[in-house]
């Protein structure tokens, strides 16, 4: 009967028929160890050469330079903060841009990285284009400084032109109105602008949900990206056009013209397509549709609190952002009934007209 070893422990029979016993990790020298396995002996030696320095070899570190940015990228991919960190998508994201970084300088020494050398770098960029680049070094200076790489911060000081954008543009009750008249009740184009608009998630989230997730009318799932859960009512325009579609056993409410289920991408894709068919603009987008949901919980009065609960947002200044111009909307239609009924402030809606006639 063959016997278990502990972990990483590799033996065999030699030429004299001596058994011998070594831990064996990969990419490591191998440790003989003295005695049988499970004996204190062999044990206590097994310990002493875990606590030494065993851990795994870094991918690709037999072709790089201990010092380089190449050694700090690779040491930097399998941090816990990339891997963990970071959602799937800004790893992504990240990591493209690093490796555009490494393709220039990752034979220079990571140590010798200056502010003069990082402002001449994203000076070249565009103002968007340089946003995401700092984000990116961000990540792998702020782990360089973890290790003593690097003793200061070559980001600090740093200047980027401020991008002056809005975002996503929100879809307005017209938009709304022409996709609804385009695609009506019973479509899979409908069935998707309700889940974007009526529970207002980004689309990576909005093509994993199905029907398993709704309990007692509450569909419940937690974000891909910030992994932050949220439970949001079923509104009765969703539940329509859950209703209008044919029965299924598919895991999702959203499937492709094969029968399977979205990718994130493939879903931006085809939702452009369904736009176009209703002669939207360009503009209209799917994040367009989350941040005309947040718009409108907002003018009806959710408060920052509300907003985070129910669109998984990590920070209140998130959702603050649509509050505050929900409350300069209705300060300023107050500040109306008070010009109107003539509280002091201007003149009155008949004081006008009196003057008109004159």
């Amino acid at each position: 009967m063959r016997h278990k070893y502990p972990k990483y422990t590799h033996g065999f029979i030699d030429h004299d028929g001596t058994p011998r016993f070594y831990l064996r990790l990969p990419g490591r020298k191998r440790v003989p160890l003295p005695g049988l396995p499970w004996s204190p002996e062999f044990m206590e030696a097994r310990e002493k050469a875990l606590k030494g320095d065993w851990t795994a070899p870094e991918l690709g570190s037999s072709r790089t330079k201990a010092g380089t940015v190449n050694a700090a990228l690779v040491s930097y991919y399998q941090s816990s903060a990339f891997t963990d960190g970071l959602a799937s998508s800004s790893q992504r994201m990240r990591r493209a841009i690093l490796e555009r970084f490494r393709e220039e300088h990752g034979e220079k020494r990571i140590a010798l990285l200056h502010k003069k050398a990082l402002q001449a770098i994203l000076s070249k960029k565009s103002p968007a284009a340089a946003a995401n680049w700092r984000k990116a070094l961000r990540g792998l200076i702020d782990h360089c400084l973890s290790l003593d790489t690097l003793t200061t911060d070559p980001l600090v000081g740093v200047k980027l032109v401020s991008v002056k954008s809005n975002g996503h543009h929100p879809w307005g009750p017209e938009e709304c109105s022409q996709f609804e008249a385009h695609h009506a009740i019973g479509t899979r184009a409908r069935l998707a602008y309700e889940l974007l608009l009526q529970v207002g998630q980004a689309r990576c989230d909005v093509v994993r949900m199905g029907r398993q997730h709704v309990r007692n009318g509450v569909l419940s799932l937690q974000r891909q990206k910030t992994k932050v859960p949220f439970d949001v009512p079923v509104m009765p325009a969703l539940q329509e056009a859950i209703d209008a579609m044919p029965s299924s056993n598919h895991l999702t409410f959203l499937v492709t013209a094969r029968g399977e289920p979205f990718t994130a991408a493939g879903f931006g894709n085809w939702f452009r397509q369904v736009c176009n068919e209703a002669g939207l603009p360009r503009r209209c987008t799917t994040h367009g549709l989350r941040k005309a949901a947040a718009t409108r919980l907002a003018d009806r009065g959710g408060t920052t609190t509300e907003l985070m609960a129910w669109f998984g947002w990590k920070t209140a200044s998130e959702a603050e952002r649509y509050t505050r111009s929900a409350d300069r909307k209705h300060a300023a239609a107050n500040a109306g009934k008070k010009l109107i009924s003539g509280t002091g402030i201007g003149k009155s809606e008949i004081q006008f007209a009196k003057i008109d006639n004159k």
